[in-house]
């Protein structure tokens, strides 16, 4: 168990996930969370992170920086989300390991997983087949993360351990036009045309591809309850469990924002992968179950989309 006065640092504090981290860390009693921004500190400089680690010597470490984006930014610049997302993760983990930090957590993504691994995914079947070609860099730079931790703690005992998050959605998300994911993506869609006037909103591809959604205060309660609780090689997924359609998903967020026009579905546009749900039987055995409903938690997203200007602009 983590003590409460223990020093705790939050890579990627400023992100959805590392922000809800340190709101659920804060939330249970833990008083002594460090932080840094990426101009106070580059996590791709070794030698900054070196000398961050040396002088603030943390306890625990929950490493949730990372370079992300959709399909088209993964598509367009492979080489930048391998070399940033590598070496980042390389120099927090190989310094949490130098300087005896206790216990750290490493957060990867559901798209590690193979493009065709049977449904839903299950723990095992990482590297069985080959690799989603759209954010394969991505991928393989999480694959090495994981594989890290897994190598340092049978060579060198360390207890480090990874989850792997389903699609997250809520507070601190993006809402950009071109670079966020389908969720945000959708609400800020529908509040456009409501405040327009619109009649249609027009979504890519039929709307049968099946997603499942997490809320983020969600998932940063799953991570505290398994660095308490969970060590192990393996990787934790981090899921409800439940999908839904995209077409099912766009009706749920037009009733929340109160659009009241049509929805149609350019199916000249691609699809994208048929079905990517998570087992998350492990978890459930572990002890950790979600709590927010989609619905609940598209309202809480929403709403603070509406209240955060940052987010809600262009």
């Amino acid at each position: 168990m983590m003590e409460k006065n223990a020093k705790i640092y939050v890579a990627g504090h400023r992100g959805m996930v590392g922000s809800a981290i340190v709101r659920a860390l804060k939330n249970q009693g833990y008083t002594n969370i460090i932080t840094r921004t990426s101009k106070e500190l580059d996590l791709r400089r070794q030698i900054d992170v070196e000398e961050f680690f040396a002088k603030e010597k943390p306890d625990y470490v929950f490493l949730a920086a990372a370079k992300v984006g959709g399909i088209l930014a993964n598509n367009e610049a492979p080489a930048d989300f391998m070399y940033d997302n590598m070496i980042l993760e390389m120099n927090v983990i190989h310094e949490a390991y130098k300087n005896k930090v206790k216990k750290l957590m490493f957060l990867g993504s559901s798209c590690i997983y193979p493009r065709m691994a049977p449904q839903p995914m299950k723990e095992d079947c990482l590297l069985t087949s080959e690799l989603e070609k759209t954010n394969e860099a991505y991928a393989l730079a999480k694959i090495s993360g994981l594989k890290y931790c897994e190598y340092l703690n049978r060579q060198y005992n360390t207890d480090f351990i990874s989850v792997m998050p389903t699609n997250l959605y809520g507070p601190n998300d993006n809402y950009h036009p071109e670079h966020s994911h389908v969720l945000p993506a959708l609400i800020r869609r529908f509040h456009e045309a409501k405040e327009n006037n619109l009649n249609e909103v027009v979504i890519w591809g039929t709307g049968t591809p099946l997603r499942e959604f997490l809320y983020v205060d969600d998932l940063a309660d799953a991570c505290v309850y398994l660095m308490n609780t969970y060590s192990g090689n393996e990787t934790v997924n981090l899921g409800t469990g439940k999908e839904l359609s995209i077409k099912e998903l766009a009706e749920l967020v037009k009733k929340v924002v109160g659009f009241k026009g049509n929805i149609t579905f350019d199916t000249t546009k691609p699809d994208g992968t048929p079905r990517k749900l998570l087992n998350v039987s492990k978890l459930e055995k572990l002890g950790w179950k979600y709590k927010t409903e989609l619905e609940d938690g598209i309202k809480l997203a929403y709403e603070d989309f509406l209240n955060n200007d940052m987010r809600a602009e262009r």
